[in-house]
């Protein structure tokens, strides 16, 4: 096993040369011997993409930032999944796809220099932009020839401008993340997907509370994953775990699986710990503990509707403590983003239970203390042809903020249920839930079913 920096190759890590060829040099010597590890030293290293091989230890030490340059003609489409569909889309900043043993550790930076792609999407959102435009998009297009009835969430299918996400892991085994730092990704941060036996510990996750789609982390239908003492501050979703969307997450059919979060803190975002809404293929067997949620819109988060497909079940989320969230529990199989109202998708009567019908059951909360909660107590709303099942919250309080402005209707992103007046902990479409020692302080109805 080779042990090489980075500098030897002659990048300068002055933040103004181009270092891409000298990363690709490195590890490709990596991948020549066998594996091996790549240090990068104290200084700020603009760089391309670059691809991780199996083997492979990058090392980032203290005061190292490898800077990614925003030019679009760089991340040609690789295949991959994008907001829960296979398809083409741009490079990843940071790729590993069909590797093992492959790890990023040590207290230095990776920084996705996102402004600048949240510019281009915010502008083609201001236009009104609704399809490929530009020569990238186009080619994009071309070879996903379906994209037009493929599923999204909102980051811009339909314009087929797919943003890369700063580290991906695609189809790899026995991945160790520790220490680093990642910041300004243009989309998802740490996505692994298709993957098993991987760590995550240790992390600094930071986008601008505004960044679109800055989800920190997404397990995407990965087992046996570990995620532990991670801080996170992000534009979207804190901590997800994905498992496909819709036609495409039913024929893959792969869950996320025996996945553990614990001793992790987020503070902004849409969600501190977050399932779905990409749900397809299942997800199974996951346990939250000893968590903080602060400043988050919603602390746990369950998310899916009609069309999204797959078993939710056997979660556990105990010790956590969330603090000014909007909703500090929702569990919304009416979620809005993505689709319309007018597509039949969240009528309040029975529909056809098929393979797209999501289910939700098993769910284990415990030891809630959440203050502060602006919207709502709670917030949880089955379908009436697949309700929640044996969902069951014990020794918990939820305190809100009456003289908060947020509107009860904030819980969540959803359509097509009534309007609420008060931030009571409303339920629907929930099948004997089971409450003991559970107080709800602040609104004069505790509990609302409807």
């Amino acid at each position: 096993m080779i042990d090489l920096a980075i500098a030897s190759f002659g990048a300068i890590g002055d933040g103004l040369q181009d270092n891409s060829g000298a990363f690709a040099a490195a590890l490709e010597a990596i991948k020549d011997s066998g594996g091996g590890s790549l240090r990068v030293g104290k200084g700020t290293w603009r760089t391309g993409p670059m691809e991780l091989f199996s083997h492979t230890a990058l090392i980032l030490e203290e005061g190292a930032v490898v800077s990614f340059i925003p030019d679009i003609e760089r991340y040609p489409p690789v295949y991959t999944r994008w907001e829960g569909v296979e398809c083409y889309a741009l490079h990843p900043l940071v790729f590993s796809n069909g590797q093992e043993q492959v790890s990023i550790t040590g207290k230095g930076c990776l920084d996705g220099s996102g402004a600048a792609w949240w510019a281009l999407h915010r502008e083609k959102q201001r236009r009104g932009q609704n399809k490929p435009e530009t020569p990238q998009e186009l080619r994009l297009a071309s070879l996903n020839r379906s994209f037009e009835k493929q599923p999204g969430g909102g980051g811009g299918r339909a314009t087929q401008f797919l943003r890369p996400p700063l580290v991906q892991f695609f189809k790899c085994s026995q991945i160790h993340i520790e220490g680093i730092a990642l910041a300004n990704s243009p989309f998802w941060t740490l996505h692994p997907v298709f993957c098993e036996n991987i760590i995550m510990r240790g992390l600094r996750i930071h986008n601008p509370r505004d960044a679109p789609n800055t989800d920190g982390i997404d397990v995407d239908s990965c087992r046996n994953v570990l995620i532990e003492n991670c801080h996170l501050g992000v534009g979207d979703d804190g901590i997800a775990i994905k498992s496909g969307s819709g036609e495409d997450g039913i024929r893959a059919g792969k869950p996320a699986s025996d996945v553990r979060v614990r001793g992790c803190i987020v503070e902004d975002g849409h969600g501190g710990i977050v399932i779905g809404s990409e749900t397809a293929g299942g997800v199974f067997n996951v346990i939250v503990e000893d968590c903080v949620f602060k400043g988050t819109d919603r602390g746990i988060r369950i998310k899916t509707r009609r069309g999204r497909g797959g078993k939710i079940q056997d979660l556990g989320f105990r010790n956590l403590t969330m603090e000014n969230n909007l909703c500090p529990l929702s569990i919304n199989m009416y979620y809005r983003c993505g689709a319309a109202i007018s597509s039949g998708l969240f009528s309040r009567d029975p529909l056809p239970v098929g393979p797209a019908t999501p289910a939700i059951k098993n769910i284990d909360i415990s030891h809630i203390n959440a203050t502060g909660c602006r919207a709502s107590a709670g917030f949880i709303a089955g379908l009436p042809e697949a309700p929640v099942e044996n969902l069951r919250i014990s020794n918990s309080d939820f305190a809100t903020d009456e003289n908060s402005a947020a509107d009860p209707e904030e819980s969540d992103m959803f359509l097509g249920l009534p309007r609420v007046e008060t931030k009571s902990f409303r339920i629907l479409y929930v099948k004997n839930p089971v409450f003991n020692n559970v107080s709800v302080r602040g609104p004069t109805a505790p509990f609302i079913y409807r």
